[in-house]
């Protein structure tokens, strides 16, 4: 199944994609997709229903942030391996663990917003996950069962505010605006091996980042396991998983996005995201 939301930023209706890729309403099943509606019991309830019967939502709405509501926005930094070469870094021997405020959420085509004083604002395609089943303690093969569905994130970086600030890395990645997710949520069991996506962005038509999950150093099974080590994780939890070479800050010279710079990034099987930088105010 392939789950959004749409309509006017913070009045989205729950929504459910028809073979055909059209929008049906799912607000007469579920108040949202939120933790509650990504349960296996309620997902399997979903997977029962005749999607053709659903109203049909016409025209083309805006799409809100595929999970509504998350108690967690958790992130996973230099989790690929040729990322973390760009940056000079060393793999790390454990996942680094950050957070973003669930604030940032925003939807897969709003604009990003440049905050005031940013001077270094960057960009992160990433696969994304969220929880469906309460986690404390588990094994990898729990963990794998845990995860509801997939989605792409663009994880925006303000790489001043994450790297010269003091500090720990969340106030360059916090941001209102800073965590579109979306433009679906795809189900676990319709995304295949998320071991080998393809996933790219462009800026203003040039591609930057065209990578895979291939590199990606811990896989979102144990990440998971991992996680659960430290804190609880609840349905609606959202994990972004790391990002591939190509960010501005590993160029040379680096680049970084100004007010007007237009992003374009996709997933394989995940969809696409477009989002045009404004600055603030």
């Amino acid at each position: 199944m392939k789950l959004l939301r749409y309509g006017q930023t913070g009045a989205e209706r729950p929504g459910i994609l028809d073979r055909d890729g059209a929008i049906r309403d799912l607000s007469g099943v579920i108040r949202d997709i939120d933790g509650s509606a990504l349960t296996p019991q309620r997902l399997r309830e979903l997977q029962g229903l005749k999607v053709e019967t659903l109203p049909l939502v016409q025209g083309a709405p805006r799409l809100g942030p595929c999970v509504a509501r998350p108690g967690k926005f958790l992130c996973i930094g230099l989790n690929y391996a040729d990322h973390a070469a760009e940056t000079g870094a060393a793999i790390p021997s454990e996942p680094i663990i950050f957070m973003k405020a669930t604030s940032a959420l925003s939807g897969p085509n709003d604009a990003v917003i440049q905050p005031r004083g940013s001077t270094k604002l960057d960009w992160e395609v990433e696969l994304a996950f969220v929880i469906g089943t309460e986690c404390r303690y588990v094994d990898e093969a729990a963990g794998a069962a845990a995860i509801a569905g997939y989605f792409v994130c663009n994880d925006v970086s303000e790489r001043a505010f994450q790297l010269e600030r003091g500090g720990q890395w969340d106030k360059g990645k916090g941001c209102d605006s800073f965590g579109p997710i979306g433009p679906w949520l795809v189900t676990a069991d319709e995304v295949g091996d998320v071991s080998n996506l393809g996933m790219w962005l462009e800026v203003n038509g040039r591609r930057y980042q065209d990578g895979s999950t291939r590199t990606m150093i811990f896989k979102p099974a144990f990440l998971v396991s991992y996680l659960s080590q430290f804190m609880s994780l609840q349905p609606g939890d959202i994990v972004t998983t790391g990002t591939p070479p190509g960010v501005g800050l590993g160029q040379k010279p680096p680049v970084y996005l100004k007010v007007g710079d237009e992003m374009r990034l996709g997933i394989q099987g995940l969809g696409e995201q477009r989002q045009k930088v404004i600055a603030y105010g």
